[in-house]
């Protein structure tokens, strides 16, 4: 199926989500459109905060202009993707631009806060997703084990470099810091 047609799917899905309870996303990967029901808990969405803070005083210096949100769509449709990553370093004018997904090129980085019920998506789809789209930076954020791992130099479907740490470390991510001491695991306080 090409890509317009699978884009027209997925906002059909969007609109006929809307009527439903409960908050829900729609994404484009390797099987189709995806209607999934979102349910971020607490320490995910303030995990997702923090990065965006520190990310966002950091940005004013080393690249004028962007900013990390929360939320938006990315697409590339040469390979016939859509997603919603946690966050993203994006230029703040392609906020304002028509339409409903952010073009992937223009992203710097995608940030993803793994959740109990579905940590292959991150590890696994997105993880050959991202570097496919070009985008150069990927930070994994792992509440269920107190773990980050920073995803660096695309080639293909892949990122040629693997950085691990742990929840408390100074997290190097392209050219900004994670600082990951006020992080919490999942159930515990």
């Amino acid at each position: 199926m090409d890509y317009a047609r699978m884009r027209a799917l997925a906002e059909q899905l969007g609109a006929y989500a809307e009527h439903l309870e409960g908050a829900w996303s729609v994404e484009i990967g390797p099987s189709g459109p995806i209607l999934a029901m979102m349910c971020p808990s607490k320490r995910h969405e303030g995990t997702v905060r923090r990065i965006c803070k520190q990310l966002d005083e950091q940005l004013l210096s080393t690249h004028p202009g962007y900013i990390c949100a929360n939320g938006p769509e990315i697409e590339h449709p040469a390979i016939g993707r859509m997603r919603r990553p946690d966050a993203v370093v994006i230029p703040e004018s392609v906020l304002d631009e028509e339409g409903l997904a952010i073009d992937a090129t223009k992203v710097l980085a995608v940030i993803e806060i793994v959740s109990p019920s579905n940590p292959n998506n991150d590890y696994g789809e997105k993880l050959s997703e991202y570097p496919a789209m070009g985008i150069p930076h990927y930070l994994i954020v792992d509440p269920r084990t107190g773990t980050i791992e920073v995803y660096s130099e695309p080639c293909k479907n892949r990122y040629s470099r693997k950085d691990p740490y742990i929840f408390g470390d100074s997290v190097p991510f392209g050219p900004w810091t994670v600082e990951t001491a006020a992080f919490h695991r999942y159930g515990r306080p």
